[in-house]
């Protein structure tokens, strides 16, 4: 018996099933920002993933978005749930900084951070 296309794609680790998002490769991103990694730091990163429920707001905006955040690979990948099967929108961080808010933002929430290009 042939295996249906829904057997194989079930049957994806989560790697595959991320390979349409090329353009959010570590090649891709480093060309984009015009920059290079070690491999010692990329083969650090592989190790590594997080991911969680995050709030997000963007500098112009009064609102916090609740999101479900992958953190891998020098990119973060925001999804509406964890159970959803592909990002919403991604962000390559390489180039970024990470600060914390000033007390004239009038952020009064535990565990905030910035992102700055």
């Amino acid at each position: 018996d042939q295996e249906s296309e829904d057997d194989l794609s079930a049957s994806r680790t989560s790697l595959e099933r991320q390979s349409p998002h090329r353009g959010n490769t570590t090649v891709h991103v480093c060309w984009h920002r015009n920059t290079s990694v070690s491999m010692i730091d990329f083969s650090i990163a592989v190790e590594n993933q997080l991911s969680g429920n995050l709030l997000r707001k963007f500098k112009n905006s009064n609102g916090w978005q609740k999101l479900w955040v992958v953190f891998t690979n020098f990119c973060m990948f925001f999804y509406k749930s964890h159970q959803d099967n592909h990002p919403l929108a991604s962000l390559p961080l390489l180039g970024y900084s990470l600060t914390l808010p000033s007390e004239s933002e009038n952020i009064h929430k535990d565990y905030v951070f910035k992102l700055h290009f």
